[in-house]
């Protein structure tokens, strides 16, 4: 039997593709060793989510008074019955993927693969052939070589630190980018002693830089201690040993100290040598229409290094899908939305104003309070947040969107499709948005 499209990987980027190729009524396989759902569902996005909406509910207690809400005693986290919660909303999703697949046609197999040959594969003793092959093996947590590291029990990576039965009383944390803020938010609002050390001058160094600074002040509120523009010597044991600022050598010791140095594309394993497929250590390269330099080798997602988002590999892969089958699409990444679900939330879309002055781009900003949306203060008591809104001096038309405070998350598409239209103020203006919410402050802001 010969397949339309042969699918590696069934995270995000590959079994939304598997199933959208299927949908257009091609014959799909798709080849998964581990579970269904990939990082993001396993280990990554799902997993550390369910654990900040329970640091969410325990921090919700602890400010019950100030809605005039009176309990008896003092809120802590089960931290078993969290994990037990955690697992239960995983397993539930995996179930979901797998039946949407099976709905959509889509066969699979269970099983490491690896590319023979442009139009075959081989798994578990036997070879597949197919028109197509799409890359989507994902990624894996980062190993710096930092003497001390690997096999140290007391270093836990993103996914070793999700296993955790018992709370650390101290956790050091490496990595002050998402994966580490999220997690020393959601350990520090659990009582624990979080301290980031991170190599840059700043946190969250993809995030506007007026917003990034108003998050770490929000962090340190939880007690996070930040270690900014330190460089990391050794790990001896539970201590870890790092240069300050100022070139001193500093030791921290912890009960687990968290990597979260980033991610690494998974190219291992799959042939890519023999088959002459262009890629590095950060991973396959791909043009904006998911092509790699082999004709009918695609690629999406974490293993092309663009952008580790689970959203923008399925965006990824649906592109790469269009275009094998004739379907005329292209991939852009001006309007690729992020967020850091901290408490508070970080939200962002677009350029930052760091960037638009490296390009030298006329730019008008906007910066409001989210206090200008009554929802906010009905629903955030006692705390503060930030809308900014970037404009080109040229034509008017909104560039990036970066915000911080209440549930960003979940309204930042509306700034998306705001800069994808190209649209200006003016046009905005005639869009009704709901009264009260918290996505009024977005309206506001960008209608000034």
């Amino acid at each position: 039997m010969r397949y339309d499209l042969l699918v590696i990987g069934a995270g995000p980027g590959g079994y939304e593709a598997a199933a959208y190729a299927a949908g257009m009524g091609k014959k799909v396989l798709l080849f998964e060793k581990d579970e269904l759902g990939g990082v993001c569902l396993n280990v990554g996005c799902i997993p550390t989510k369910t654990l900040l909406r329970s640091a969410k509910a325990l921090d919700d207690c602890r400010q019950a008074a100030a809605f005039g809400v009176r309990s008896e005693g003092s809120p802590t986290l089960d931290l078993a019955a969290v994990q037990s919660r955690k697992q239960k909303v995983v397993s539930m999703l995996i179930r979901g993927v797998g039946s949407m697949l099976k709905g959509a046609g889509v066969e699979l197999v269970k099983g490491e693969a690896r590319i023979l040959k442009p139009g075959l594969v081989s798994c578990a003793g036997k070879e597949y052939a197919g028109d197509n092959i799409l890359i989507a093996t994902g990624s894996v947590p980062a190993q710096p070589p930092i003497p001390g590291l690997k096999d140290n029990p007391a270093v836990l990576d993103s996914t070793g630190i999700l296993e955790l039965q018992e709370l650390p009383k101290q956790l050091l944390i490496i990595g002050g980018g998402v994966i580490g803020l999220e997690f020393a938010c959601f350990f520090a609002s659990a009582g624990c002693k979080v301290s980031v050390l991170e190599m840059l001058p700043k946190i969250a160094p993809f995030v506007d830089e007026e917003i990034g600074k108003r998050l770490m002040a929000e962090l340190k509120r939880l007690g996070i201690v930040f270690k900014l523009s330190c460089q990391v010597q050794s790990i001896q044991g539970n201590a870890l040993v790092y240069k300050t600022a100022d070139g001193q050598e500093e030791k921290l010791e912890a009960d687990h100290i968290l990597n979260a140095t980033g991610r690494s594309p998974v190219t291992w394993g799959l042939g890519l040598e023999e088959l002459g497929l262009v890629y590095d250590r950060r991973g396959i390269k791909t043009d904006e229409y998911g092509k790699t330099n082999v004709p009918g080798v695609w690629a999406c997602g974490d293993v092309t290094g663009r952008l580790l988002l689970a959203h923008a590999a399925t965006r990824e892969g649906q592109v790469a899908v269009n275009n094998m089958f004739g379907k005329k699409d292209r991939m852009r990444y001006n309007a690729i939305p992020s967020v850091i679900y901290t408490s508070p939330e970080v939200a962002h879309v677009g350029a930052s104003e760091e960037e638009l002055k490296k390009q030298k781009i006329a730019y008008r900003k906007v910066v409001m309070p989210m206090a200008i949306a009554g929802r906010f203060l009905v629903d955030y008591e006692g705390k503060s947040g930030t809308v900014k809104a970037l404009f080109s001096e040229e034509n008017g038309q909104l560039l990036g969107l970066h915000a911080i405070g209440g549930c960003w998350g979940e309204f930042i598409a509306t700034a998306v499709q705001m800069i994808e239209m190209e649209m200006r103020p003016e046009e905005i203006r005639q869009t009704v948005f709901p009264h009260p919410t918290l996505s009024e402050a977005l309206k506001e802001t960008v209608c000034r």
